[in-house]
């Protein structure tokens, strides 16, 4: 079995003319029968990474997931190119599940999806003994690692499988992994002598956009006003109250929004997962217990109200958006609180010392992200190690570049706040000092009669809360994770004895059009206005499609084909093999309707 036949095969079953980055180069690997561990972005094509060699090679692949809600989308949108595939998991029944293990005896599956949880019971080890494997596919493989933002213990077990099934290759796949997580998923899958394939981790479609605006909320409606008033799409909340709060907020001001997390009922979370991939428009609002594995191409914007944990959590949540290529947005509002919320979570956590010190950098490490003045795509993806030479020009920083100032003076009054105060305050009590705001407790404590008191009038609140967030990110200064006040770190020492200037950047005004993508969805690369009518109409044919078979529009095909189908108006099915996405089956089943849907667009009165 060599490349050239995996070539075909892409091309008449996925619809595609050839492969993506390093896609060749891994699925030769695996046909060869070698271990691979792959990094690759969200969108990137992973899945065909292991479901083509599956199809290629004798016996059925066994895919892996952490996300037994997901895989019956998978299942139908191999279902629909004619792949044989299947899942194993506790929302079938038990006739079923018996059903599934007959045809995988028989030999009649091609790709079976299973959690690693119910892989590694016994049942399943002795019925996979029993079978020809093709290949083992470790998807998310981040959440073996302890250090990884996603650790899942049941990975781990997954160590028995090169001594249990030794001759079947594995790949193991994830879109997040700094250097440290890279090595622990070799070192607990077993995978010494596995070719590494690292792609760029650079999404240029998405726009970063980091505010720290005090009124998030205001600042989120206007994001969405302006950029995607009819768009999908996913936001981050921290809390579960904040959560409903949000779905809430969002619902009375006119768009449907659904909420989303760990606390709510099964059903009632499956839901609205459901409704939120199979109908346009809609936003979730969740905590980090959705996304993961999303695999909805058309989520225009993923936004945050709060800092996620760390960067490698911030860099997979908002690759969840514009995984079809098109244009999207990564917004996120952030405070002091966030921060403080945060480290307080892991300090409470049952994880090691170890653990909680590196979550600790890894949170300031994001912090610093939040405060830059640079480019942020530059910045973001230096932490994976991966350099790039110019300015991005699609991130805030970039297209509005923030405005510095001399902020030692600044810095000096903060920090000898700090330590007239006995570095046991919070960043609103040291505010208030400088600020000359006396209340009851500092009356109390006798701080109105500090030298720092009322010194920095010239600042407003906002203003002051931007000069500590930066001085942590520069590690001037530290929160105490017990209880929340700032601490003076060894390095301030320069600055405080005026040895060491710095500079600060400015809080950025409220943001006008800095986050709009550089086409909206509607223009898709310049439609004139006939075609855009068309695509219109065409997505309405693929909507109704999908109603009918009760499947996502987008395992139908993506925005991208119809957007073809737009420009190119196929008048006959062998005309579809030039529509990308477009194989032999989905031409079989789909390309009259869309043919019709066109003749009838262009002659309405003759049809």
């Amino acid at each position: 079995m060599d490349i050239n036949h995996a070539r075909q095969t892409l091309k008449t079953v996925f619809g595609y003319d050839d492969f993506r980055h390093q896609q060749a180069d891994i699925i030769e690997a695996l046909l060869q029968g070698e271990d691979v561990l792959t990094l690759m972005p969200t969108g990137g094509g992973k899945s065909i990474c292991y479901q083509l060699p599956s199809m290629l090679r004798s016996g059925v692949g066994v895919v892996i997931s952490p996300l037994i809600a997901l895989m019956q989308d998978q299942v139908d949108a191999l279902t629909q190119l004619g792949i044989k595939a299947a899942y194993l998991n506790s929302t079938l029944t038990y006739p079923e599940q018996q059903h599934i293990e007959q045809q995988l005896i028989a030999g009649e599956i091609e790709l079976l999806y299973i959690a690693p949880e119910r892989l590694m019971t016994e049942r399943m080890l002795t019925l996979l003994d029993s079978l020809t494997i093709a290949l083992f596919a470790i998807d998310e493989a981040h959440c073996v690692s302890q250090w990884g933002h996603d650790f899942r213990p049941e990975y781990q077990q997954l160590s028995i499988l090169p001594s249990r099934f030794a001759h079947v290759p594995r790949i193991a796949l994830t879109a997040t992994a700094d250097q440290r997580t890279r090595e622990e998923i070799i070192s607990q899958l077993g995978l010494t002598g596995a070719r590494v394939f690292v792609h760029s981790f650079d999404r240029p479609n998405i726009r970063y956009h980091v505010s720290e605006q005090p009124n998030a909320k205001a600042e989120l409606w206007r994001f969405l006003e302006q950029n995607h008033s009819q768009d999908a799409g996913v936001v981050y909340c921290l809390s579960r109250k904040k959560v409903e709060e949000m779905a809430r907020w969002l619902n009375e001001k006119g768009r449907v929004a659904l909420a989303y997390h760990a606390g709510m009922p099964a059903e009632l979370r499956q839901q609205h997962q459901q409704r939120f991939l199979r109908e346009e428009n809609i936003i979730i609002v969740a905590t980090i217990a959705f996304g993961m594995g999303i695999d909805k191409p058309d989520v225009r914007f993923v936004a945050h109200m709060n800092m996620p944990k760390s960067i490698e959590a911030y860099y997979q949540e908002t690759g969840r958006a514009g995984r079809d290529g098109l244009p999207a947005n990564a917004w996120m509002a952030y405070g002091l609180q966030d921060l403080i919320s945060l480290r307080q979570m892991s300090e409470s956590s049952e994880g090691s010392a170890q653990f909680k010190q590196i979550s600790a950098q890894k949170l300031n490490a994001l912090l610093g992200f939040c405060e830059l003045s640079s480019c942020r795509r530059q910045s973001l993806l230096a932490y994976f190690q991966e350099q790039m030479a110019t300015p991005c020009g699609n991130c805030d920083n970039c297209l509005t570049p923030p405005e510095t100032w001399d902020g030692s003076q600044a810095a000096q009054k903060a920090l000898s706040t700090i330590y007239r105060t006995d570095q046991r305050f919070g960043v609103t009590y040291l505010t208030n000092i400088l600020l000359g705001k006396s209340d009851e407790r500092i009356t109390r404590f006798g701080h109105d009669k500090l030298s720092t008191f009322a010194i920095g009038t010239e600042y407003s609140a906002d203003e002051w809360k931007g000069i500590f967030r930066q001085l942590i990110a520069m590690d001037l200064i530290h929160v105490n994770a017990s209880h929340g006040g700032l601490e003076l770190s060894p390095s301030c020492r320069p600055v405080l004895r005026g040895e060491q200037t710095i500079q600060l950047r400015k809080l950025r005004a409220k943001s006008k059009s800095s986050t709009r993508p550089a086409t909206s969805k509607a223009a898709l690369e310049n439609l004139t206005s006939e075609e855009l009518a068309l695509f219109a109409q065409l997505r309405a044919k693929r909507a109704s499609l999908a109603k009918e078979q009760t499947v996502p529009a987008y395992v139908i095909c993506h925005d991208a084909s119809l957007h073809q189908l737009a420009k190119q108006k196929p008048t006959s099915t062998s005309d579809f093999w030039n529509i990308s996405g477009f194989g032999e089956k989905k031409i079989e089943k789909y390309a009259q309707h869309f043919i019709d849907a066109i003749q009838y667009a262009e002659n309405p009165a003759a049809s």
